[in-house]
């Protein structure tokens, strides 16, 4: 065996000793080997994103301890999972982290070829593939026969529309700056994103794959929720302090929730309780989770939860929340009824994103 063989085998063999540590190619069908799970026949899970490790922790809401973690690829963000919840979707992204502050010009090339989207299988508990998600995807939404993903592209200010079965990008549309929040109405037929560098909230035209609209709705904002009926859905504004309530007819914004200080409160990840009485807003840098009244779209409660939350999700009975707090690597579990934290779950990597799936 000659000098150049040996060195490629030895390779191979240091690789799948660190049990694939830079994860499957997003060009590739490389799966990653699954893991054994206990017999999950009710109650629900919870899957969590972590943007450092590279991978997915899954917490067992009976227990509320971590029952496995799977390596999922570079830096795993948004996750979703598809109408039938069998399988879930994760953002996978090769640019270097930025945090704010940072000189852009002194980070490292992005490594595209970890660009991609994720999908996990969820009766297997492993990773099956990687297909193509556009430049930098960070979050995405998916359509409801869940043939189509919808994904931003904040690297070049973009709207990817991904074919979900064979991972073929469709095409790629022009948004607003920095598009990072995807929301699909509950209708399906149009697809709003927002605009972190334009304030704004852009709407896509799902058939003719067409820009047809952007709105000011207030400073970086960062994700959309829509009620039930489709009509009114609210924007976490960062930078504001506050959360937008816009009309999903005219679209158009109808008022400013404020929920405090402009750069003590920062606004992030959104949740609706099952009744959709009570949206759920992470508040960041502001360590709190606040409290919106549908119903007079009021703030009426906040409480700490931990250090930065985003990710955000509510569990399907309506008593549970949980919330990603990046650097302190770990989930809050909090109790709705008393509002406070019973248990923060340890997850070593930076968790990103929250997904609750029932049985």
């Amino acid at each position: 065996m000659n000098k150049s063989v040996l060195l490629v085998f030895s390779c191979c063999l240091a690789l799948f000793g660190a049990g694939c540590s830079k994860g499957p190619s997003s060009k590739g069908p490389t799966a990653t080997q699954s893991t054994p799970l206990p017999e999950w026949k009710s109650g629900y899970r919870v899957y969590v994103t972590n943007e450092t490790s590279g991978d997915l922790s899954i917490i067992d809401g009976s227990t509320l301890e971590v029952i496995a973690t799977v390596p999922l690829g570079k830096r795993p963000r948004g996750i979703h999972a598809s109408p039938d919840k069998r399988t879930i979707y994760v953002a996978l992204s090769g640019s270097p982290m930025a945090p704010p502050g940072v000189d852009e010009d002194t980070l490292p090339p992005p490594d595209k070829s970890a660009d991609g989207i994720g999908v996990f299988d969820v009766e297997q508990n492993k990773l099956l593939r990687v297909i193509e998600g556009g430049s930098d995807p960070e979050n995405f939404d998916v359509s409801r026969d869940g043939s189509t993903l919808f994904v931003s592209n904040e690297d070049i200010s973009s709207l990817s529309f991904i074919e979900a079965p064979t991972g073929k990008l469709i095409q790629t549309i022009r948004v607003g700056g920095e598009p990072e929040g995807v929301r699909l109405a509950p209708n399906g037929k149009l697809v709003y994103v927002t605009a972190e560098n334009d304030s704004a909230v852009s709407v896509v035209d799902v058939a003719a794959r067409k820009l047809i609209k952007s709105f000011k709705v207030g400073r970086r904002p960062r994700n959309i929720l829509f009620t039930p009926d489709g009509k009114r859905a609210y924007v976490s504004a960062e930078n504001d302090g506050a959360v937008a309530l816009f009309d999903a007819v005219k679209n158009e914004k109808i008022q400013d929730i404020q929920l405090g200080a402009p750069g003590e409160i920062k606004p992030m990840g959104l949740a609706l309780s099952p009744d959709a009485s009570k949206l759920y807003v992470s508040a960041g840098r502001g360590r709190k989770v606040f409290v919106v009244d549908t119903a007079t779209n009021q703030a009426t409660a906040s409480f700490e939860v931990g250090v930065r939350p985003w990710g955000i999700a509510v569990s399907p009975d309506g008593k549970t929340l949980f919330t990603a707090n990046g650097p302190s690597n770990d989930v809050s579990v909090v109790d709705l009824a008393s509002q406070t934290v019973i248990k923060k779950i340890k997850s070593a990597g930076s968790p990103w994103g929250v997904l609750v799936i029932g049985r």
